[in-house]
């Protein structure tokens, strides 16, 4: 017999474990970055946007906003950059509000493109997971 093979509703998995597209947006005006991070989660079914304001490499501002598909279908600039797992989201959103607090005084620009690295998996060898 033939061993049918696997489909997982056209979505990638990693060790087993569901990936979530993950959105950037980069926009820079006047000397201030506005960095936006976003997941599509879905369930429930939303976008959810990490939006980082950072003037001459100090995070001034920083906020999350949640989107319908719809609304964030709409926005201009944002690219696919990776797919990630909840676990590694949740690690990204913790480290993020470390680095919020000890951004507000001091440059913090290789600290944020770290927390970025974080939301990329690596890909396992087969039997490694």
């Amino acid at each position: 017999e033939d061993v049918p093979s696997q489909t997982f509703d056209n979505k990638d998995y990693f060790c087993g474990k569901e990936t979530f597209p993950v959105y950037e947006s980069i926009f820079t005006e006047e000397g201030e970055t506005i960095r936006k991070i976003a997941i599509e989660i879905e369930k429930p079914p939303q976008i959810e946007i990490h939006v980082w304001t950072i003037r001459k490499g100090i995070l001034h501002h920083f906020y999350v906003e949640k989107l319908s598909k719809r609304e964030f279908e709409g926005l201009p600039y944002f690219k696919l950059i990776t797919r990630t797992t909840l676990n590694q989201w949740k690690i990204f959103s913790e480290g993020e509000a470390q680095i919020s607090q000890m951004c507000e005084s001091r440059v913090c620009r290789t600290e944020l493109e770290d927390l970025v690295k974080v939301l990329y998996l690596e890909k396992s060898e087969k039997g490694h997971c």
